[in-house]
């Protein structure tokens, strides 16, 4: 047998029968080793060489890299829908008795404009009593009954507007996370600085022709009181819920919340000098609850 078949049948028996390959090792250097001399252990040194090439080949096929998992995406969140066939609505009025409060004047002679705008005649509006004896200017919202349902955001700004040197709409409802537009309609720079305790408080300037600034409030907190840090009249305030279930009154005094899911509620009216009452309904399915509160001056 030639060195090149030992070889072949070396290579055949790789990995299957190490005693095979010691004999197979042997028969190819016996003829060298009686020429050369060599040491026996050389074929030693062979088979250790040969054992090296099994092991090596044997060797399991490394892994390849695994791709690194991915952030699990987080489920899109539930939002409670208010079935149309049961859905209720809240109505009534705020009601002033006591004297007509006094109508005070305000000073706006530190800004021309604002002079300007109201020819010479502005008033406060912490309390607005309408003609019919009624209050405008009140907020009115269910104030506990909603726990454990979340409600989607609206898509649609609220607007604050500061026209005739004043913040329009004075009293105004939003929910978080819903975006509060802020708008300059005077030929004035004016400032916007809600002070809120709960949400983040934050302060800006707007001057005339200024593009409309964009804030969001992420917590419920009633009411924010809103100044301007340029015109010291000026005042706002918002109340921020994580509901859409509020109401401010108007010229007439009522109000109106449409879209009520049937069950028990506490339902609060808000007034900035004469502070907050509260009732307690229950609304039945496709129900209309009619519900007043009445103020008195002080």
């Amino acid at each position: 047998m030639n060195r090149s078949t030992l070889f072949i049948e070396f290579v055949k028996k790789l990995g299957t029968d190490l005693s095979a390959v010691i004999q197979v090792v042997e028969e190819a250097m016996a003829p060298m080793q009686a020429r050369l001399s060599v040491p026996n252990f050389f074929p030693l040194l062979i088979f250790c060489g040969a054992i090296a090439i099994l092991t090596g080949c044997s060797q399991p096929a490394t892994k390849e890299a695994q791709p690194k998992a991915t952030a699990k995406q987080e489920a899109p969140p539930t939002y409670f829908k208010v079935d149309p066939s049961t859905a209720a609505t809240l109505t009534g009025s705020v009601r002033y008795t006591g004297p007509r409060p006094a109508r005070k004047r305000i000073d706006m002679s530190g800004d021309p404009a604002c002079v300007e705008a109201h020819h010479g005649r502005a008033y406060d509006e912490s309390i607005v009593e309408n003609r019919n004896r009624t209050l405008a200017n009140v907020f009115v919202y269910i104030k506990s009954g909603l726990e454990g349902k979340k409600f989607e955001t609206p898509k649609t700004p609220v607007t604050i507007d500061q026209q005739g040197c004043w913040f329009r709409p004075r009293v105004l409802g939003i929910q978080t996370g819903q975006t509060l537009q802020v708008t300059n309609s005077d030929p004035v720079t004016h400032n916007i600085h809600p002070l809120a305790e709960v949400n983040r408080e934050w302060n800006h300037s707007q001057g005339q022709g200024d593009p409309p600034i964009s804030r969001r409030f992420v917590k419920p907190e009633v009411m924010i009181r809103v100044k301007c840090n340029i015109h010291s009249w000026m005042h706002a305030f918002i109340g921020v819920l994580d509901h859409p279930y509020f109401a401010v009154t108007g010229e007439d005094g009522t109000f109106e919340i449409h879209n009520v899911p049937p069950g028990d509620y506490v339902l609060a009216a808000w007034q900035e000098e004469l502070g907050t009452q509260e009732q307690k309904i229950s609304v039945a399915p496709s129900g209309k609850i009619e519900t007043n509160f009445t103020f008195k001056g002080k």
